[in-house]
């Protein structure tokens, strides 16, 4: 089991340098097809709708299915999506392209293969070690993602060397396909693994928990759904006029100071508890994320923002290793998925609020909204879940 837990990290490697540029090439393609900040947000919303149905459907089958071909036909899906979306130029198009594939406006623990390859991580560690398990795999996630975030600015090296600029663009998503095949090679090392047999629905005992957790985590998503990093990248450009290759340099310190807080949440956990960590890590960022929307100049809100990511991704694998100590383990890929399926509907409707806030007088409103809620979900994640702890808490 040791390697395959490997070979998930390198699997998530992969999807995160892929996520890492796909993100922000996404809204300067659609700005180069001549969309505004309204169709990117929609293309948003039109993904993570998508995503949230194939999220769900995998859910409810895993249990009874082989977790190694699920995970394989959504790095196939991957695949298509990156050699389809650049030859595609209509809206409409643009956006059943986005529903039915893997393009992730908002990177992070969102996609089809993430509850898969998190019930299978969880299959593997022991009550002591899962959250350090989720750490590291959220932290090569998160680094990986840097990297892909500094490969966003490849497009512009391309043009000064005589490419078109759309050509330039279209050629990351053809890399983004390639990462998916690259992707399904890993898994096709992995064992053949089934989730537990069961006779009954894939949540039992848990399932009022689970249903709790997944209605605050929706609102948590909503919120952060007016902030998905392609608006945010938007914001940027259209704010202080950020050049693709700054904006890539930005959001490789964002993603390389989240990845880094990643050790450092299983660290303060086993001290503080897994609820507390979610909660006092959060409200902070989410302070910074309002400060920067009142920025006066692009440092102080590139510094805000670098403070909030600091933060903002603690509560990354403490959630999951918390949702995956409160159920047992056949209900693990049923919670995984019904945990996530909220978060992604819930997301998937702001971005389109969100991208016509931003054609606004105050373009900041949006991470206004964002901060306001997230403290909201926040305080009421610590009044309905301080008193259930994990096994490694109550032992």
């Amino acid at each position: 089991m040791r390697v395959s837990i490997i070979r998930l990290y390198v699997a998530r490697g992969l999807r995160g340098f892929a996520d890492g540029f796909a993100i922000i090439i996404l809204p300067a393609y659609m700005t180069e097809l001549g969309y505004d900040a309204v169709a990117v947000g929609l293309i948003a919303t039109a993904s993570l709708l998508g995503t949230a149905v194939l999220t769900l459907g995998v859910g409810m089958i895993a249990p009874r299915r082989d977790l190694r071909l699920l995970m394989l036909l959504g790095a196939g899906l991957m695949s298509a999506t990156g050699l389809v979306f650049p030859n595609v130029g209509h809206l409409v198009l643009i956006a059943v392209v986005a529903f039915i594939g893997t393009i992730n406006p908002s990177a992070g623990d969102l996609g089809v293969l993430v509850p898969l390859e998190h019930a299978m991580l969880a299959r593997g560690a022991a009550d002591q070690d899962r959250t350090r398990v989720f750490a590291r795999y959220s932290l090569i996630g998160a680094l990986s993602a840097a990297a892909g975030s500094l490969a966003s600015s490849l497009p512009e090296f391309l043009t000064a060397a005589g490419v078109a600029n759309l050509a330039a663009l279209r050629l990351m998503f053809y890399l983004y396909a390639a990462l998916g095949v690259a992707s399904a090679i890993l898994y096709r090392r992995l064992p053949t693994t089934q989730a537990q047999q069961q006779s009954h629905a894939p949540l039992g005992p848990s399932r009022r928990t689970v249903y709790k957790l997944a209605i605050l985590f929706s609102v948590d998503a909503f919120a952060g759904g007016f902030v998905v990093q392609s608006l945010l990248a938007l914001w940027l450009f259209q704010r202080f006029d950020l050049s693709l290759a700054q904006a890539g340099l930005f959001f490789f310190w964002s993603s390389t100071l989240s990845a880094f807080s990643y050790p450092v949440a299983a660290w303060l956990a086993k001290r503080v508890g897994l609820v507390n960590t979610m909660v006092f890590t959060h409200i902070p960022s989410s302070v910074f994320l309002i400060l920067a929307a009142f920025a006066p100049n692009l440092y102080v809100a590139l510094g805000l923002l670098l403070l909030r990511a600091a933060l903002s991704q603690m509560d990354v694998p403490t959630r999951t290793s918390y949702v995956m100590a409160v159920v047992t383990p056949a209900e693990r890929p049923a919670a995984a998925s019904v945990t996530a399926v909220p978060r992604s509907l819930a997301s998937a409707i702001s971005p389109a609020i969100a991208g016509a806030l931003l054609t606004t007088t105050f373009s900041g409103l949006p991470l206004v909204i964002c901060g306001a809620l997230k403290i909201a979900y926040d305080l009421a994640l610590l009044f309905s879940f301080r008193h259930i702890k994990p096994p490694e808490e109550t032992s």
